[in-house]
């Protein structure tokens, strides 16, 4: 029997709105007469939609209880707000919770944000001692695992620079490696991994595994990515609005989590802040979660591909887009693409959900991942993205005999893709 390593106890977490704002001290006084008098808070944004008032108080975790034994891989999934961040940031004791308990027996490395734990006028090499030396391991312990932890990152050549240089796909790949190959119990992830290249998170998702079963590392991760949970995690948790609704089976988890609303569809990705391309930071018109019906992204020859993309429009007035998919190898080189072969119209302060299917007669097995954008159509055929999500999905296509009549295949030929059955879904 497994040793009991986390223990979580009718814990909650709970904040009062608006009584630390990130104002000035004349802000502040102007708020407080206000509230004396019995007005309006003076500071608050036009046009602003935030229905509390301040002073109320908010549940970020809402009695919340479960165990998780060492070894174990736990997804944690639910919408965002839903306190996946907050549980974890308790555990992470970088918080202290407002009611419960929690009883952990072991150390923990944790990647909540990008470049967390790291100094930035420290170079990556001295980064990693530091991280050590907080673990309460010796610099001779640290000496014989620091070969392998550049050799994991990727980034040698830079191990010696400060990391307040690095991007945020180098802080990521340095962060994780210092935390999977120092010894802790428990591995915290939040999310971090979506702002490496897919070969790396494939990397990653690997590497966890197999602490986990070899070392009797302990898991916790955070995504909304439900290949990644599917391929890591042993048992799930669904967390909405701070209560805990559901605690085990991973497919159950995630059909829960997938909601009434998209049951034939059993992966989902919510998109996240660092999934988006840095042209396009903050759309008004956006991609929000894209539904899946391939659940491990693995089909064979000639299958199609099925999925259904919401999409947000956050506009006083209706929009009329195209959907486009671009497709890459898994070595990322450009494949093919296709566009809707109609517009799609999402009224003004309102969403859609667009049912798609990918036709991939004509592409050779391998690997690959798709970019899915929202375009805008111009004059003379010069069309605009709105909205870029690149290389967010990844999927393979397995052979069949019917592959070339069975022959070898020997040429460089990928092939194209075609997208039919467009369907829009009105609220």
């Amino acid at each position: 029997m497994s040793e009991e390593i986390l223990r979580i106890e009718h814990v909650s977490k709970k904040y009062r709105l608006g009584m630390i704002g990130g104002t000035t001290l004349r802000d502040e006084i102007k708020r407080k007469w206000a509230k004396h008098r019995g007005l309006e808070d003076p500071t608050a944004k036009i046009g602003s939609d935030f229905e509390g008032k301040i002073g109320d108080e908010f549940y970020a975790l809402d009695d919340v209880s479960f165990s998780v034994d060492q070894g174990e891989r736990i997804g944690i999934i639910g919408h965002n707000g839903a306190g996946k961040s907050t549980l974890l940031k308790l555990i992470s004791r970088i918080t202290a919770p407002s009611a419960g308990s929690i009883e952990m027996n072991g150390r923990i490395a944790s990647m909540l944000e990008v470049g967390t734990g790291f100094h930035p006028e420290l170079s990556g090499r001295e980064n990693i001692y530091m991280n050590g030396a907080i673990l309460g391991m010796t610099k001779a312990e640290i000496d014989k695992k620091i070969e392998d932890i550049i050799e994991f990152s990727e980034c040698r050549r830079f191990i010696d620079t400060p990391v307040k240089r690095y991007s945020s796909g180098m802080y990521v790949k340095l962060a994780f490696s210092v935390a999977a190959h120092l010894d802790s119990e428990i591995m915290i992830m939040d999310e971090v991994l979506a702002v490496g290249d897919m070969a790396f998170q494939r990397k990653c998702i690997e590497k966890m595994s197999q602490v986990s079963e070899t070392e009797g590392r302990t898991i916790l991760y955070v995504s909304h990515n439900m290949n990644t949970i599917r391929q890591l995690c042993n048992r799930c948790i669904v967390l909405d609005h701070g209560r805990l609704v559901f605690n085990g089976d991973v497919e159950e988890a995630i059909s829960i989590y997938l909601g009434h609303n998209s049951k034939e569809y059993s992966s989902c990705i919510e998109v996240t802040p660092s999934m988006r391309s840095p042209l396009w930071p903050d759309p008004q018109v956006s991609i929000e979660r894209i539904f899946a019906e391939s659940p491990d992204g693995i089909i064979s020859f000639g299958e199609k591909l099925r999925f259904r993309v919401e999409i947000c429009n956050r506009k006083e007035t209706d929009e009329e887009l195209f959907l486009r998919i671009a497709v890459r190898t898994g070595a990322g080189a450009a494949v093919s693409m296709a566009t809707t072969p109609k517009k799609i119209r999402v009224p003004a302060n309102d969403e859609c959900f667009v049912a798609i299917q990918l036709d991939t007669a004509q592409l050779v097995p391998g690997s690959y991942m798709l970019t899915f954008a929202l375009v805008e159509g111009g004059a003379l055929g010069f069309d605009s993205n709105v909205d870029v999500l690149s290389d967010v999905y990844s999927f393979s296509i397995l052979a069949t005999p019917e592959f070339n009549h069975g022959a070898a295949w020997n040429t460089q030929w990928w092939g194209n893709l075609a997208i039919s059955d467009l369907e829009v879904e009105q609220n």
